[in-house]
């Protein structure tokens, strides 16, 4: 698969989260397809319920 580059601001308290978010915006775009991140995206900022839900699920 190809690889292309991106260069964007992360938004965080600290160098050290935003370092972390990076990690965790690699892991989710490595593991999961253009359709399902489109999807999630979606639900975050349309959908307080299922975001909420699965905030709940995960223990956060």
């Amino acid at each position: 698969m190809a690889k292309f580059n991106y260069k964007f601001n992360i938004e965080a308290p600290t160098e050290k989260e935003a370092d972390v978010k990076m990690e965790a915006l690699t892991v989710l775009a490595s593991r999961l397809s253009a359709k399902e991140l489109h999807k999630l995206a979606h639900v975050v900022v349309n959908d307080p319920v299922k975001t909420a839900m699965a905030k709940a699920g995960l223990g956060l």
